[in-house]
């Protein structure tokens, strides 16, 4: 298995898309690129520890490329906003790639470029060396199976989806 960390804002929406992905094993919810150690869902959502909303994504390269998981990535944020994801502002709602050796970071840095030229906007993702992963606590894991309903309302309130 190989794994990616990619902050995509809040974290029960962007882990929704990558459970049907043929390929994709396992998705955590948690927190990545601060400082504090095991930080809470209250510390970071305060904007207090420099971590972001990240999801961990284990996935068989065979079955799926990481290319093909950051077009989901892609395609399910905004891209080009520097602030945070849809309502959600601040640092731990920012976009991240998180880079674990040369090889991710060569990897983030081509799709990135690919994107912007493409748009011709810059696009509002950091690409930084992986910190320690801290997973979020239970109930925030897969909260979109959990709670369909509720997760349903977030998306919609959210602005990810439109009514």
């Amino acid at each position: 298995m190989k794994t990616l960390y990619l902050a995509g804002g809040c974290f029960w929406c962007i882990s929704a898309f990558f459970w049907d992905l043929d390929g994709v094993n396992d998705v955590v919810s948690g927190y990545c690129g601060g400082d504090e150690i095991n930080p809470t869902y209250e510390q970071v959502k305060s904007q207090s520890t420099g971590h972001r909303e990240t999801i961990k994504i284990e996935y068989d390269e065979t079955k799926v490329s990481p290319k093909e998981i950051l077009e989901v990535f892609f395609n399910n944020v905004d891209p080009y906003d520097f602030e945070g994801q849809f309502i959600d502002k601040g640092h731990s709602y920012t976009l991240a790639f998180y880079y674990e050796d040369e090889e991710q970071k060569k990897l983030f840095e081509e799709f990135l470029k690919e994107k912007i030229e493409e748009s011709g906007k810059d696009a509002a993702i950091a690409i930084e060396p992986y910190k320690e992963f801290y997973e979020a606590e239970a109930h925030h894991q897969k909260f979109c199976m959990r709670h369909p309903e509720e997760f349903e309302k977030e998306l919609i309130e959210s602005g990810r989806k439109k009514k």
